[in-house]
């Protein structure tokens, strides 16, 4: 028999959650500043904060969490799952009318700083149900 662990046993979904979001987070940074991912310029904390303000508050609030329990919490999401997201929605490969029409008026940069904004938000969970 080999010493080596099935996969199952050796997960890193088997890490702590805030082990994990460490780990994504240090890898998204690493990638952002290779230009792997995201824009080429690095992600604005306070221009998303802006444009959160702008585009954003009304149903998801400043601090990402939303108040109606069928709106997404963005608080605490990885940055590189809100920013795809938002792509997705702009070029309608995810289908929502009212998403659609928010992220067709945002830049490339937009969704990277907005990306930011609601990724450094502290998370809170919750259940609808």
């Amino acid at each position: 028999m080999s010493d080596l662990k099935q996969p199952s046993e050796s997960c890193a979904w088997q890490l702590p959650a805030a082990s994990r979001k460490s780990i994504a987070a240090y890898a998204w940074l690493v990638m952002l500043t290779a230009g792997v991912c995201g824009s080429s310029e690095a992600a604005d904390f306070e221009a998303g904060k802006k444009k959160a303000q702008e585009v954003c508050a009304a149903c998801h609030n400043m601090n990402g969490i939303a108040t109606i329990p069928d709106y997404p919490l963005l608080a605490g999401q990885y940055p590189d799952y809100l920013a795809k997201a938002l792509r997705d929605y702009k070029s309608g490969a995810r289908k929502n009318a009212i998403m659609a029409g928010f992220a067709s008026t945002l830049t490339p940069q937009d969704i990277e700083n907005l990306a930011a904004y609601y990724a450094g938000q502290p998370a809170a969970l919750a259940s609808k149900y």
